[in-house]
């Protein structure tokens, strides 16, 4: 099979599991799509995902990676705590989606060579994404922009909130900005992927999606501060925009920020603050509070808990809280570590994008975005596999005349 086109099966892949952490919750859509038929397709992508992973990689090669052995790990909190079945069989269906979507990374682990490969495909399926939300803006506004979102940009052909597109969109120009700043891609090709991008995120009105770029931003560009003459460009120039922004339209800036909200809503976290002070009050057993009560929907008295740690200790408890800071720990410490260099700056825009909004958004403890993230990261952060080393040619012993043997006529 070519190297081309396995490539191709690579990327398809990726794809595929994109679309299945897609979601199924969201806005009404022009056409109105029933739940179970985006289930089936989101699920169907993640088996077709499993099969060509599994087709392009018979021979089961892996690559080690604390990154997967440690979603690996979660499983098990996540089975024990599903077991008892008290958050019913659909936490164990939620379980094997869980597995079938770390089995499928650790078959794409033979790619993560320390390479940009796996960011340019996150660049372009997150970028058709957002395509999609554009194309449903234009055909239906008042569908793309309805007031029980507040008039906050939604997916109108496919069912996503406001804070997916926000993040979709902040993920993708973080990646293109430093791809840019790197030399890796040309103003035109990093232009067409940023402006439509941040147009998306300004009217999605999204604060963590817009916080987590610009202090990604930050940290990644610092970390190529000392060797990129263009990144410390961009920094002034940067410092220099905000700068501006900030005394001329200050008084817009806030009130996109404040979204309209009243001063106890924002300290609030909209409503956020009460879900998980009722989460923390309730009564837990032993078993619950080691474990969890099993995979559900991230919700608690059927409010959404919108805070990843606490999502993971409701469902997977303490242990998966532990294997989940053990991710980021692991995964920020090896990005310490390795010297400048664009993966590296990539690799901590992705971290520190995940940590900041795990604060207001859930999904590190299940198949998510947020872990796809954080396989681009572990890809770049991996060590390319060392060639195999030439063998060296024996020199021949001279062999005396008289033992060469004479032609035979």
């Amino acid at each position: 099979m070519g190297t081309d086109h396995t490539s191709k099966i690579v990327g398809t892949v990726w794809g595929l599991l994109i679309l299945n952490t897609l979601g199924s919750a969201g806005a009404e859509t022009i056409v109105p799509l029933p739940r179970s038929l985006i289930q089936m397709v989101t699920m169907g992508a993640l088996a077709v995902a499993f099969t060509l992973a599994l087709a392009v990689n018979l021979r089961l090669r892996i690559r080690a990676s604390a990154f997967v052995f440690l979603l690996t790990l979660l499983l098990v909190p996540s089975v024990i705590s599903s077991a008892d079945l008290e958050s019913g069989f659909g936490a164990l269906f939620r379980c094997a989606r869980l597995a079938l979507f770390v089995g499928t990374l650790w078959l794409l682990s033979r790619w993560w060579d320390g390479g940009l490969t796996f960011v340019r495909h996150h660049i372009r399926m997150y970028f058709a994404v957002l395509a999609s939300v554009a194309a449903g803006a234009v055909l239906s506004p008042g569908a793309a922009m309805p007031e029980l979102y507040g008039g906050r940009l939604v997916g109108a052909l496919w069912p996503l909130t406001p804070p997916q597109i926000g993040q979709y969109a902040a993920v993708i120009i973080g990646l293109a900005v430093l791809l840019l700043l790197g030399r890796r891609t040309d103003r035109v090709s990093a232009a067409v992927v940023i402006v439509p991008a941040l147009v998306l995120l300004a009217l999605t009105h999204t604060r963590t999606a817009t916080l987590g770029l610009l202090i990604g931003l930050v940290l990644a560009i610092g970390s190529l501060f000392l060797t990129s003459a263009a990144a410390r460009r961009f920094f002034a120039w940067a410092v220099l925009c905000a700068a501006v922004a900030a005394v001329g339209f200050g008084s817009a800036l806030r009130a996109w920020f404040l979204r309209g909200q009243s001063e106890e809503n924002f300290t609030s976290l909209t409503g956020r603050a009460k879900v998980w002070d009722a989460l923390l009050a309730a009564p837990r057993t032993t078993s619950e509070h080691l474990f969890g009560a099993g995979l559900g929907d991230k919700s608690f008295g059927g409010l959404p808990i919108d805070n990843s740690w606490l999502a993971v200790y409701h469902e997977q408890g303490m242990t998966g809280v532990a294997l989940v800071a053990a991710v980021i720990v692991v995964l920020g410490g090896v990005a310490l570590l390795r010297p400048p260099s664009l993966p590296r700056a990539c690799a901590i825009f992705l971290i520190s994008y995940c940590a900041i909004a795990s604060y207001t958004e859930a999904g590190l403890g299940d198949a998510s975005p947020y872990l796809l993230h954080l396989a681009v990261a572990a890809s770049l952060l991996a060590v390319p596999a060392a060639a195999p080393a030439a063998t060296a040619e024996v020199p021949r012993r001279p062999v005396p005349r008289w033992a060469q043997s004479s032609e035979v006529t």
